[in-house]
């Protein structure tokens, strides 16, 4: 079930994520501004912000196999279809589909995961599963740009091909984690849920961790190639040895967290060091170090984004029959700064530069962070 989840998640990812990896292609090829091609990019995660909870609604009702089997199909045809087209404005429609279907795989891939290991197993093996976002972003920064660089469309089949096997392999793979018969849904249940701020003080504190990610990942590419002058080929093994690292860093965040038995005690020590290597990657592009930036993005690029912690506590604080839902929110929240913050810092950085823009990212780690809850009826997070 890991495996089977873990190749779910990593195509959705390349669809997801791969977006970002034609913005060269769209300002070389296309004359499209940065701030255009930052929106372009975006589209894949507006359409997720859009459709998280009604797929995690029905991941509580139906269960993971259906979800990921039908959510990676339709993922696929909208691929398909964005390849077919033939203007940036039906490109971008297809993108937002695309994401309003991929956003399936978000939440039911990781309540598989939690629903088939044990507590004291469950960080590490998130931790393993949330791999598949830095490896869907290597394997997308390696390949997508040089595709893109011969033609469009053949860089937008390369995602839609991978969801569609991933969904025939949901399809056949896929089997639902056990949990409690019941047969009437109790909406009181998720009021209770939502009434304290337990759940909330985690998707704001989430959502704001994040900001850095879509920052890093959408302009580190360009940022390599045109700012200090990188080949193409190195600034794609970069990005991909960036995300290598950043899948060593989850597995051993999960590792860290089950050794201790908190989840949250981690996450405000990766608050503050994202926040610091986020102010040092400002500083040395702003007195242009070139030989100290270029590691740093490295490093940011590795540590930002999801860290699979806030994703294993949500589905112990919620319980079996509305953890798909809880996940479902803190999805739309975490994905609404990744849809919001491409195109606004893309203006920021055509006004005032990269630096100033890498600055700001590290101030919304430093307001997570004492949002994180550290305990919950009286036992640790």
């Amino acid at each position: 079930m890991l495996g089977v989840s873990q190749a779910a998640s990593l195509c959705a990812n390349v669809f997801i994520n791969g977006a970002a990896f034609l913005i060269p292609a769209l300002i070389g090829k296309h004359h499209a501004s940065l701030v255009e091609a930052a929106l372009l990019a975006s589209m894949p995660n507006i359409g997720m912000m859009l459709t998280l909870i009604p797929w995690g609604y029905l991941l509580d009702r139906v269960g993971e196999r259906i979800v990921l089997t039908l959510g990676l199909a339709m993922t696929a045809a909208a691929g398909f279809a964005a390849a077919a087209a033939d203007s940036m404005l039906a490109v971008g429609v297809f993108l937002v589909l695309g994401g309003m279907a991929a956003a399936s795989c978000l939440a039911a891939s990781g309540r598989l995961v939690t629903g088939w290991f044990a507590e004291g197993q469950r960080a590490q093996v998130m931790g393993i599963r949330q791999t598949a976002q830095p490896l869907g972003i290597a394997i997308a920064a390696l390949v997508i740009p040089e595709l893109a660089k011969r033609n469009l469309s053949l860089a937008l089949l390369f995602p839609a091909v991978l969801c569609a096997v991933a969904a025939v392999a949901c399809a056949f793979g896929v089997h639902d984690p056990p949990r409690p018969d019941r047969t009437e849904v109790d909406f009181h249940e998720l009021a209770d849920l939502y009434r304290g701020p337990l759940l909330w003080r985690i998707h704001i504190a989430s959502a704001l961790l994040m900001v850095p990610q879509p920052v890093v990942l959408t302009f580190m590419l360009v940022w390599f190639v045109g700012r200090h002058g990188l080949s193409m080929v190195l600034a794609g093994v970069l990005v991909g040895l960036s995300q290598v690292l950043g899948a060593l860093g989850r597995i051993a965040a999960g590792r860290w967290s089950d050794r201790i038995g908190s989840r949250m005690r981690p996450l405000r020590i990766i608050c503050v060091a994202t926040a610091i290597v986020m102010t040092v990657l400002a500083f040395t592009d702003h007195v242009g170090w070139a030989f100290a930036a270029v590691p740093m993005m490295v490093v940011a690029s590795a540590m930002a984004g999801d860290n699979g912690l806030p994703f294993t506590t949500i589905p112990e604080l919620a319980g079996p029959f509305w953890s798909g839902w809880a996940l479902a929110k803190q999805n739309t929240f975490e994905r609404l700064v990744v849809a919001a913050a491409p195109p606004l810092f893309a203006e920021v950085i055509v006004a005032s530069g990269y630096p100033l823009a890498f600055a700001i990212c590290a101030v919304f780690p430093l307001l997570a962070l004492p949002l994180v809850p550290l305990r919950a009826r009286g036992a640790e997070l």
